[in-house]
């Protein structure tokens, strides 16, 4: 039986903690889709992560575009690596967010798929 020093012993607890954090800091948040409309400005050119329902897709041969609705709001997504998802498909898609223009109230901005998966 291995002898524990009273420093080791302390230590122990704190192992499993440190694996959570770890665990927590690799895993990005998904952004409301409301939020980045709400502050463009804020997140254009920025790595984001979003999640929701696709509304509506088209494309072939690889490239495409579809949007991604949450309760917040929907936002295009374009992609030049995959072919779009089904339309009803709950995914998960990170890339980079791109303000194109404001015009009063309405924004309108893209999201450059980076890779996607289903939820």
């Amino acid at each position: 039986m291995p002898i524990l020093t009273s420093g080791a012993r302390r230590s122990l607890p704190l192992l499993p903690l440190a694996a959570a954090l770890f665990l927590l800091v690799g895993c990005a948040s998904v952004t409301p889709i409301g939020q980045l409309l709400d502050d463009p400005a804020r997140y254009d050119g920025k790595t984001v992560r979003i999640a929701g329902e696709v509304k509506g897709s088209a494309g072939g041969l690889g490239v495409g575009a579809y949007e991604v609705r949450d309760e917040t709001g929907t936002l295009t997504v374009v992609s030049d690596r995959s072919s779009p998802p089904r339309t009803g498909a709950r995914i998960e898609v990170k890339g980079t967010f791109r303000a194109l223009f404001t015009l009063l109230t309405q924004s309108l901005a893209v999201l450059r798929e980076e890779s996607r998966s289903l939820r």
